[in-house]
């Protein structure tokens, strides 16, 4: 059974003692990025995200806040992710049960009572194909020659993140050795990207550059607190630096990926799609918006996010445009692949100053 835990009332700070100051971190205090700086990208559950606009309403009386993305000038020399993104999918834990090959050479696996896991390996394997737009919102942004902290436009010569051309898959990994711990730390996930960069072969700092790890955690888990009371959020991503880890093999990008279908409808489930068709709708949903996110923001927060905003301060693309209904002015939609459709959220525009579904791509 879905258990979605509401807010509490008592949250970490309020709209009097939010932080004031543009660019100090997430200053919204119903925020599941508030108060755990690690959190980057989080996306909340839809019921948290009513509140997190709402108290956003509240501190636009008088003032008005945009939302452009401002370039947060790079953490070891790295903002957004260059050339073609690469993503590594790793199922942690002995508890994804028996595993087994579809049709389309997806592994299955005998403890994933939603399916989900071919799900996620087909949308990596479709972005980039079938002359999808989705990804063309991502091609705005850059990092590298002439870009300086807190500009908002890409310098002549600079490197734009990458099309993900014939898909932005890039290997599977079923890492049954160890049993998914039931609340796994951020460090324990940050270790399992390292560990996954190895088992891949992707060793050095260049051959990490552009590869992302995703780690899937097993029905019933609560990575980071997920689908309890203190973790109100669907998934977010980091560095290994970041959360403590040390790395032999260069800076690791990670998502912290729960089994979002354990939350129902508050991490998307029926979010585009009714019925069946819906089910797993938040696993595209929230996997895309993490995706995005660490293309644009691959060692967080040197790439591009909300400077110079209050109420939206710390926020990336994913997050400007989360939980949008669809047939909404910049809501979510079934995007369509070469190997099929599937559902997601639009994203952060700079240029067109939107959440767009569809962009051309830039560079």
């Amino acid at each position: 059974m879905a258990t979605a835990f509401a807010a509490s009332a008592a949250v970490p700070g309020s709209a009097a003692s939010a932080p004031s100051a543009a660019g100090a971190g997430v200053s919204n205090p119903y925020s599941p990025a508030y108060g755990h700086s690690y959190r980057h990208g989080a996306v909340p559950t839809r019921e948290l995200n009513t509140q997190m606009h709402r108290w956003q309403a509240q501190q636009r009386a008088g003032t008005t806040s945009a939302k452009t993305l401002s370039y947060g000038g790079g953490v070891d020399g790295i903002g957004v992710t260059d050339g073609a993104p690469k993503v590594y999918l790793v199922f942690y834990g002995s508890q994804w049960g028996t595993q087994g090959t579809d049709a389309k050479g997806n592994l299955t696996f005998s403890g994933d009572p939603k399916s989900g896991a071919p799900v996620v390996q087909n949308l990596m394997k479709g972005l980039g194909t079938g002359g999808e737009a989705w990804s063309g919102v991502m091609t705005q942004y850059c990092d590298g020659a002439g870009m300086a902290r807190g500009v908002t436009k890409c310098a002549t010569g600079a490197t734009h993140v990458g099309y993900p051309t014939g898909g932005a898959y890039a290997g599977v990994w079923y890492d049954n050795s160890v049993a998914s711990p039931s609340s796994a730390t951020q460090a324990q996930l940050g270790q399992e990207a390292v560990k996954a960069a190895s088992h891949f072969g992707n060793t050095s700092a260049a051959s990490n550059r552009s590869a992302q790890y995703v780690i899937l955690s097993p029905t019933g888990m609560h990575p980071d607190g997920f689908n309890t009371p203190s973790g109100n959020f669907c998934a977010w991503h980091d560095w290994n630096g970041d959360v403590g880890v040390s790395s032999t093999v260069g800076d690791v990008a990670f998502t912290n990926m729960p089994y979002v279908m354990d939350m129902g409808g508050s991490c998307g489930q029926n979010f585009v799609n009714a019925g069946s068709a819906g089910t797993d709708d938040g696993y595209t949903i929230v996997e895309g918006h993490e995706y995005a996110e660490t293309i644009t923001d691959q060692n967080p927060a040197g790439g591009w996010t909300n400077l110079t905003s209050r109420t939206n301060s710390g926020q990336e693309n994913g997050d400007e445009c989360a939980w949008i209904a669809p047939g909404t002015t910049g809501g979510g939609g079934n995007v369509t692949m070469g190997n099929g459709s599937y559902p997601m959220q639009a994203t952060w525009s700079d240029d067109t100053n939107r959440c767009d579904l569809s962009h051309v791509t830039v560079g």
